[in-house]
């Protein structure tokens, strides 16, 4: 939770706050959107230096990290300069979709470290490598959940470029925020809905019967047989 809190605050609140401060400064726009950019790329780079590893979550860190620096630095007027936002989200969709073919898709990336070691519930909790390999039905889950983010992150795209040539420019950045904040929990409902209408998080469910079969009898029904 503490986790999740932090990248909140500096991937949203702060960015946010550091814009609006340096405009109420008389800061342009180009250079507060420039400021605002730098604070999550800066603590993104910090977390990979920290960690030294580049798996597939390092690497989608990474490259949204450059995609994020080098469309802050490209000039053009404001209207572009906020509609920019919405390529960085459009990138991140369109890697989503690239991973459905890939050997692990995103959103399985992204969710195993966080609920792997609590999920599923059930009778014995294995690795989700060992469910990856043995369950085509487990398989195909990640492959949708990764599908709809994918499809939200470029709807969500396209609503930042409409937004940034629409409204005031001084409303584009909030209200930005605020669609993160609303796409983000619809698709964490829909996904989750997806999750526990496949039975993911429940271990007596049919998609881990397969392994449940293949586990050899306990030692007393033997003895009994």
């Amino acid at each position: 939770m503490r986790r999740r809190a932090l990248s909140f605050a500096v991937n949203l609140v702060i960015p946010v706050a550091v814009y609006y401060g340096l405009r109420a400064a008389g800061v342009s726009v180009y250079l507060a959107l420039l400021a605002d950019a730098l604070v999550p790329a800066a603590f993104t780079a910090y977390q990979f230096v920290r960690g030294r590893t580049l798996d597939g979550l390092g690497l989608f860190m990474t490259g949204m990290l450059g995609i994020g620096v080098a469309v802050a630095l490209i000039g053009g007027d404001e209207r572009f300069l906020l509609a920019k936002e919405g390529l960085v989200t459009g990138a991140a969709g369109l890697w989503f979709l690239a991973t459905l073919r890939a050997g692990r898709p995103m959103a399985y990336v992204f969710t195993r470290p966080l609920v792997e070691r609590k999920l599923p519930h059930g009778p014995r909790r294995e690795s989700w490598e060992l469910y990856w390999e043995r369950l085509p039905r487990f398989r195909a889950i990640w492959r949708v959940s990764t599908a709809i983010w994918g499809v939200a992150l470029l709807l969500d795209a396209a609503a930042r470029v409409l937004i940034a040539y629409v409204l005031p420019v001084d409303l584009v950045r909030v209200t930005g925020a605020g669609l993160y904040v609303a796409v983000t929990l619809l698709t964490m409902v829909i996904t989750n809905v997806h999750y526990f209408a496949t039975g993911l998080f429940n271990g007596w469910s049919r998609l881990y019967a397969p392994l449940r079969e293949q586990e050899p009898p306990h030692p007393a029904v033997t003895q009994n047989a």
